[in-house]
């Protein structure tokens, strides 16, 4: 595999509370966005990405299968991250979106939660493998609005599932098989506020590398406003 990666502050936000881990030795790629004021949205998605890790190194061999792994492992960061706004008056509210890849044999296991997204580009498409967990998701499901209208919508950063908001919460878990010269791009919604999936799809396969293809979204996402912190993942299945 090849990756690369980048994270802004962007052209307005003061702070980054965007974070990310790459940990090729398990195949762990994970992105998260904060929020909570007093820094404690940089604290969440700081949280999540580490204990992820963490948790995945301590029972990558403990459970029968990476779905279940997982499962188990969304469920404690959220335990963990909830307990800290609760005890802590500063960080009330606070949260997190977590949105993790781990490539193990071929395979893509997803853990998601909340409205960063993955995808996956393939044989000259893209596709987005995650569902955003927000109340403009919920109207374009119902065919409220269309998803054009979804883009510009005042409610569209609302979300409706977050880690550490509530005592529990259920986060999205899937397995797809990968094929050589698959890409996998997470992302949060930083570049999906200005970067369409089809320009996405275009400058992905139009970079002579990886690491050229990330520097190219995230300088789009900036000329276009860059009014949120943007962090993008981009790994290159052999």
């Amino acid at each position: 595999m090849k990756w690369s990666q980048a994270t802004e502050t962007g052209l307005v936000r003061k702070q980054n509370e965007d974070n990310f881990c790459i940990c090729p030795d398990i195949g762990l790629f994970a992105i998260a966005d904060g929020m909570g004021g007093h820094q404690a949205g940089e604290i969440a998605s700081r949280l999540a990405t580490q204990k992820l890790a963490d948790f995945i190194r301590t029972y990558l061999e403990f459970y029968s299968d990476q779905e279940t792994l997982l499962t188990k492992g969304m469920q404690e960061i959220n335990h963990q991250i909830y307990l800290i706004s609760q005890q802590n008056k500063r960080y009330q509210g606070m949260g997190t979106t977590l949105t993790a890849a781990l490539i193990q044999n071929n395979h893509l296991y997803l853990a998601h939660i909340g409205d960063s997204r993955l995808y996956l580009l393939r044989q000259g498409q893209i596709k987005q493998l995650t569902e955003d967990h927000t109340v403009v998701q919920n109207l374009v499901a119902n065919s409220t609005i269309t998803a054009d209208q979804a883009r510009t919508h005042p409610k569209r950063h609302i979300l409706t599932r977050a880690l550490g908001i509530d005592s529990s919460v259920k986060a999205e878990i899937s397995k797809i098989t990968l094929r050589t010269q698959d890409k996998i791009l997470l992302c949060t919604d930083g570049l999906t506020n200005y970067v369409t999936p089809e320009e996405i799809h275009h400058l992905v396969n139009n970079a002579a590398e990886v690491k050229q293809a990330v520097h190219n979204l995230t300088e789009m996402a900036l000329e276009r406003g860059g009014a949120d912190n943007i962090t993008v993942i981009l790994v290159a299945v052999d």
